[in-house]
């Protein structure tokens, strides 16, 4: 491969100086020779299907020279051949803006992009795996294993997939479909070695279940046939001697084999066909099984849309209540209108707009934010305030002579919404406070008509009153 100057960018030579422009480049030529070492090292690993070691290699290249095209591209084949197809456009897309012109990664990129289903199969895949994890945090073994299967059937290669799977396969003991998935992944990266360690937890807890199969006690079927007698003191064990050949015997004995023969065979034959009918069951069982999971997990999917639905449809009925007005919103904007058009088509008559204005809350009307409605409601009060106001301040002081100061309160304190500009409101609305023994409240009115009304009568009678509120313990 070409080395140039990184200084003038001139063809470098032999020499450990650029001929063109003096520079030193021995260093320099010694870290492009290692990081295409690496390269053909990563190209080699590839080619006999050690991807991790590749990618190892690959990933040292580029530290040395990460410019180097050729070792990016390889790099994204690499990681597209393991599943992790985002991490293979991340590399192709960088070595497209290294090299814009004549750079295979243009075909790979276009590959992916151009193809909508793909690329929607690749935000299913991503998507569906980290459902997995979630899912194996929350200890849904089951639920986990199915979403891995809808990952594999989409992304074959998908080797992190491969091994999780396993990995729940093993934390369920269930060895046998854990060393299946494990070969899978042996298969697209030989030199894994999460594969291999793996592999080698599964291999061991194989051994030991075929080792406690094998250990079996073993008896002796032989059995001699022998006959026994005595003579005087002593006992004589000798083979017994089959005797005659008649047709009889024979027929006898063949009679006999033929029994013995056909209880063989069905004692040899039954269990079999027995086993195998059980494998068959056992199959057809795991095939249930499994679209049951499948089912529960997409009902899994289903109420988790459900709640995030139901959840959705509560908040638009709640902006939807505010809307229409379940606050009184709507409400307190209806009255405004109605009292506007009553001003409008009545502008002496103040009587009538006041009891149009007193129709609207005040409690609704000051929790709209509308700018405008306050701006309109200001107007109104202004027209139609101090008639209200003195309405209920007589009424309020009524009250107030017979003693009823809670009905009092309520009165006066209607009167200073509609009129802030008398201090005998809020002087008396402090003196009924004060006759409840809401003295918070009663300091309160009292500062207000000192800080409102000052130099007045009312001021010096209210500022009198509160130092000796001050000053009783």
């Amino acid at each position: 491969m070409s080395m140039y100057c990184y200084s003038c960018g001139c063809r470098l030579s032999e020499k450990d100086f650029c001929t063109n422009c003096g520079a030193d480049v021995g260093l320099y030529k010694k870290i492009l020779y290692a990081a295409n070492h690496f390269y053909n090292q990563g190209l080699e690993r590839a080619g006999v299907r050690d991807l991790t070691g590749a990618i190892i290699s690959l990933r040292q290249c580029l530290k040395f020279n990460k410019n180097h095209v050729e070792a990016r591209n390889l790099l994204g084949l690499v990681y597209y051949e393991t599943g992790e197809v985002v991490l293979a456009l991340e590399q192709w897309i960088l070595s497209k803006n290294l090299r814009a012109e004549k750079n295979i990664a243009d075909d790979y990129i276009n590959m992916i992009q151009e193809n909508p289903t793909r690329l929607q199969t690749i935000g299913q895949t991503i998507k569906k795996y980290n459902l997995a994890l979630s899912y194996c945090y929350q200890d849904s073994v089951d639920l986990a294993i199915i979403q891995l299967k809808k990952v594999l059937s989409l992304n074959p290669n998908y080797v992190r997939a491969h091994q999780l799977l396993a990995l729940l396969y093993i934390h369920r003991e269930d060895w046998e479909h854990a060393r299946r998935e494990l070969e899978k992944c042996k298969r697209i990266d030989a030199g894994n070695t999460t594969t291999l360690r793996y592999m080698k937890e599964v291999k061991n807890a194989l051994d030991l279940q075929a080792k406690a199969r094998g250990e079996s006690g073993k008896r002796s079927s032989y059995s001699d046939e022998v006959v026994r007698y005595r003579s005087g003191n002593e006992d004589i064990i000798q083979p017994s001697m089959r005797r005659g050949n008649s047709t009889v015997s024979t027929i006898i004995n063949i009679a006999i084999g033929l029994v013995i023969g056909v209880a063989g065979a069905f004692f040899l034959l039954f269990p079999a066909r027995l086993s195998s009918m059980n494998t068959e069951a056992q199959d057809e069982i795991r095939d249930v099984s499994e679209q049951l999971d499948r089912k529960t997990g997409e009902v899994e999917e289903l109420n988790q849309k459900i709640s995030a639905l139901e959840s959705e449809k509560a908040k638009l009925q709640n902006d939807l209540d505010n809307f229409v007005g379940n606050d009184g919103t709507m409400l307190a904007v209806n009255s405004l209108l109605q009292a506007m058009c009553v001003y409008m088509q009545q502008p002496d008559n103040i009587d009538a707009v006041s009891k149009a204005v007193e129709e609207i809350d005040v409690n609704q009307a000051a929790a709209v934010e509308s700018q405008n409605f306050q701006d309109l409601y200001k107007l109104l009060l202004e027209k139609a305030g101090p008639s209200i106001a003195t309405t209920y301040y007589e009424a309020g002081m009524e009250s107030y002579r017979k003693e009823m100061f809670d009905q009092a309160i309520e009165e006066l304190s209607k009167a200073a919404v509609y009129d802030t500009t008398n201090g005998d409101i809020y002087y008396n609305l402090a003196n009924a406070y004060r006759k409840v023994g809401d003295d918070d409240h009663a300091k309160d009115m009292y500062k207000k008509v000192i800080d409102e009304f000052p130099d007045t009568e009312k001021a010096r009678r209210a500022q009198n009153i509160l130092d000796e509120m001050t000053a009783t313990p």
